[in-house]
């Protein structure tokens, strides 16, 4: 019996639409987490679409081979989706934190929920082909199909990102596709038998996803507990990446996307050497100073030490970091509430958007980026970022960049260091030993007036780890970690992302 006309419209409003948004939805979804563990946002998302696309044209090859029942089809093909795409992000995780086999269950769900989606239209075309003419049919569905990937693609990083995470995320669009299979039962003929038992089938599966909606966060934290090895006190997700603050009796650490930031065992280590090393080649009291990253304000912590610095401004993307680094009484503790300080003003926006707007010059510069794993992060790597870095400082300014390991990525921290000569720079590499990471490198840049300082601007009795007698060791390299050939890193091909995804891949496999 054909689907009555009145309710064509409504039934592929909305059974087309949600089967469309949910695709992308999961396609979103587990590039994201292929991004947040592999690093290579592009090389990822490139890798999911293409998996993904490829596994729909195998799901629309292999419909034409469902030839009887095909509401069933339809129906129990949807259950499967909804849970192949509702569990997908909490079973990846579950793989990442628990096993080495992540890439293979990636790419696996990938092509599995593909070939699904890629099941879903052909069947819907065919059970609604008498109940429309052919031409109209096409026209609405394919329709209805590329508005629901423009919705996904709206909502996912303005709304579902942030406000659900990928776990509730993959969830509730899994229980949106049990809820389409148990509609499609009520819309569509069916035997009084097989009716109750698919529907039965639905209320089950969308009973299950709903409790997995319910206890996915504390299912999550729970892994996420035993993955770093110590209670978690803080969990937030933002636009641009995920944040996890721990907390042991005696170690607080800071990760992004898995990735650990900080140990307050020997954080000082890291930001002495950032900080004081570039104020004393500075040569006079500096008194503006901007910091572009860094919005755990470990390092602007350091620089409230000198008296002389009338004005900082601290760029960080992520408001969800400096927020998390106001707010938190442990937090606070560690950076000694340096982000109140009246002194401190807090830009939370793009940091080559800032330059380029704006008009200060400021007498130092502290550049502390995550390592450029990604091109959204190494475009701050460039020969383009760096001339307007050097544009935003004052005569004879002085500035210090996070460089990496030259220890783990020998070539990406000489990368670094030759893309900072290129841009105009000269420059004075150092490095210091970081139990946490091992040896780190940073570089100091400025004028012809640059040279390695041979003491500090500050009284040693004030830090924890460095002092005047060290400060010449930080300048010397090793010859195993010494100056290699290399490239410049231009925005038009970020050749360092791929230098470094080289290095780093050897330690992280």
């Amino acid at each position: 019996m054909p689907l009555p006309r009145r309710l064509i419209q409504p039934a592929l409003l909305g059974m087309v639409t949600v089967i469309a948004t949910s695709g992308l939805v999961y396609e979103l979804v587990t590039g994201t987490l292929a991004s947040y563990v592999l690093g290579d946002s592009v090389t990822q998302f490139s890798l999911v679409i293409g998996l993904y696309l490829f596994a729909m044209g195998i799901g629309s090859y292999l419909s034409k081979f469902l030839e009887d029942r095909l509401l069933e089809r339809f129906v129990e093909i949807e259950l499967c989706l909804a849970l192949a795409g509702g569990l997908s992000a909490p079973l990846l995780f579950k793989v990442y934190t628990a096993t080495a086999a992540f890439r293979l269950a990636l790419y696996g769900i990938v092509l599995l929920i593909g070939t699904l989606v890629g099941l879903e239209i052909p069947l819907l075309i065919r059970l609604l082909q008498f109940s429309l003419d052919l031409k109209e049919l096409v026209a609405r569905v394919l329709t209805l199909d590329y508005i629901g990937a423009l919705i996904a693609s709206l909502l996912f990083p303005s709304l579902l990102l942030p406000r659900l995470g990928v776990h509730q995320t993959s969830l509730f669009f899994g229980i949106l596709n049990a809820i389409v299979a148990l509609l499609a039962t009520f819309l569509f003929p069916l035997d009084r038998s097989v009716a109750i038992r698919l529907r039965a089938q639905c209320v089950l599966i969308t009973a299950v996803l709903c409790v997995g909606f319910g206890l996915v966060t504390r299912f999550v934290d729970r892994s996420e507990t035993l993955y770093f090895g110590s209670p978690i006190i803080h969990v937030a997700q933002s636009p641009y990446q995920r944040i996890v603050i721990t907390r042991s009796p005696r170690t607080t650490r800071l990760f992004l996307n898995g990735n650990l930031q900080f140990s307050s065992d020997d954080e000082q280590r890291y930001h002495e050497v950032l900080v004081h090393p570039a104020v004393a080649a500075l040569g006079r009291d500096p008194r503006t100073v901007m910091v572009l990253g860094g919005g755990d304000g470990l390092a602007v912590r350091e620089l409230l030490k000198y008296e002389s610095i009338e004005r900082i401004v601290l760029v960080d993307l992520d408001a969800a970091v400096t927020d998390a680094f106001r707010n938190l009484p442990v937090a606070r503790e560690l950076n000694g509430g340096a982000l109140d300080d009246p002194r401190v003003t807090i830009r939370n926006e793009d940091a080559y958007k800032f330059l380029e707007e704006a008009r200060e010059a400021f007498d130092l510069a502290i550049v502390d980026f995550p390592d450029p794993s990604n091109y959204a992060v190494g475009k701050l790597y460039t020969v383009a970022f760096y001339n307007l870095l050097r544009e935003r400082l004052s005569v004879r300014g002085v500035a210090v960049v996070q460089a990496t390991s030259p220890q783990y990525a020998r070539e990406s921290f000489w990368c670094i260091v030759q893309t900072l000569e290129s841009s105009g720079f000269h420059t004075a590499p150092l490095h210091v030993y970081v139990p946490s990471f091992g040896d780190w490198g940073f570089v100091l840049i400025g004028g012809d007036n640059l040279s390695p300082p041979s003491s500090l601007r500050i009284d040693p009795a004030r830090l924890r780890w460095l002092d005047a007698a060290g400060l010449p060791e930080l300048f010397r390299f090793p010859r195993d970690i010494g100056r290699v050939e290399t490239v410049t890193n231009r925005l038009n091909d970020q050749k360092l992302v791929s230098i470094y995804a080289r290095e780093w891949g050897v330690f992280t496999r």
